[in-house]
């Protein structure tokens, strides 16, 4: 079995484990909402709904982006992950819109809960089934770094605290006697969602639109590729990421008098290098003469190390 097979079987295990313990606290929550009353309960129920048709899309997402190149999309299919991430979003800012618009009238026209004993049961259940999915999906994304389980995780995460905020509501509301409390619960659960769902759409914002690696990694990236001897320079760097795979491109200088053999083979020892420390990563590297400037006037030292430090890293 390949590593993209792997990781496929593994990305598919975690959409499977999401998909099981949404059915199983959608029924519970369901019958919870209805003997209850309750506004966070209810909230708590369209949550889990919207976590278990974003479990379906998460699914058909790492499906399609398991699937090899082909003629008509030659970088892979992992975008299919940003897509389903971004459907994901899309139904928990529904979800936190029509939460918050509960709660208010809910407020407005008052109401108690009842049956809070069977409430708190299945929010105990859910909070349980939850902390086991999330440990397994933290494994998987540790693993494959899939943009689709990632958010699903994003879900999952929130589901711990909204389920204690289900708990609290009707021991509050029930127990308590402190009216107004549960829709109160209610508003604050979807302020949380539509923050989440903020936090989710970043990523999955920045790989559809090419956005380039953090500092941090291509400083470390130019690092291991300046360590080569025979590199004399390196500019036009360009890097992005789909799905779980990384894509480089950028040009190099070297010996002008060298043959186009010898190039070719400087180019595989860097690659190699680079794919020592950055695994699975396709780069595309462009080999320039040494002085050569591009169009836009930049020389090619622009993007690599001091001299002296790249010489110290080719003699280790």
């Amino acid at each position: 079995m390949s590593i993209d097979q792997h990781f496929a079987r593994l990305n598919r295990s975690a959409a499977y484990a999401s998909i099981g313990v949404a059915l199983l606290l959608v029924g519970l929550k369901a019958w919870a909402a209805w003997s209850t009353g309750s506004t966070a309960m209810l909230g708590s129920l369209a949550d889990t709904a919207l976590d278990l048709i974003a479990s379906l899309v998460t699914l058909i997402g790492v499906h399609i982006a398991a699937q090899p190149r082909d003629d008509q999309h030659r970088f892979g299919h992992g975008k299919a992950e940003a897509l389903a991430a971004i459907f994901q979003v899309t139904l928990i800012s529904v979800s936190a819109l029509g939460l918050a618009a509960r709660a208010v009238e809910q407020l407005v026209v008052g109401g108690r809960t009842e049956a809070a004993e069977g409430g708190i049961a299945v929010s105990i259940v859910a909070l349980v089934a939850t902390l086991g999915l999330l440990a397994w999906q933290r494994h998987v994304i540790r693993r494959t770094r899939s943009l689709a389980i990632e958010t699903d995780h994003v879900h999952y995460q929130s589901d711990l605290l909204l389920n204690l905020a289900v708990i609290a509501a009707l021991a509050l509301d029930h127990y308590l006697g402190l009216a107004g409390v549960d829709p109160l619960f209610g508003l604050a659960i979807a302020a949380w969602l539509g923050w989440g769902a903020w936090q989710a759409s970043h990523r999955a914002i920045d790989e559809l639109m090419d956005k380039e690696w953090p500092e941090e990694k291509r400083a470390r990236f130019v690092a291991v590729a300046a360590r080569h001897p025979e590199l004399k320079g390196m500019h036009d760097l360009r890097t992005r990421t789909s799905g779980n795979r990384d894509f480089v491109q950028f040009h190099v200088w070297v010996d002008p008098q060298m043959s186009i053999r010898d190039a070719h083979k400087v180019m595989d020892e860097i690659e190699a290098r680079l794919r020592v420390e950055f695994p699975g990563v396709e780069i595309l590297i462009h080999p320039d003469p040494e002085g050569l400037i591009d169009e836009a006037g930049l020389a090619a030292e622009d993007v690599l190390p001091q001299q002296d430090d790249r010489q110290e890293h080719g003699r280790t």
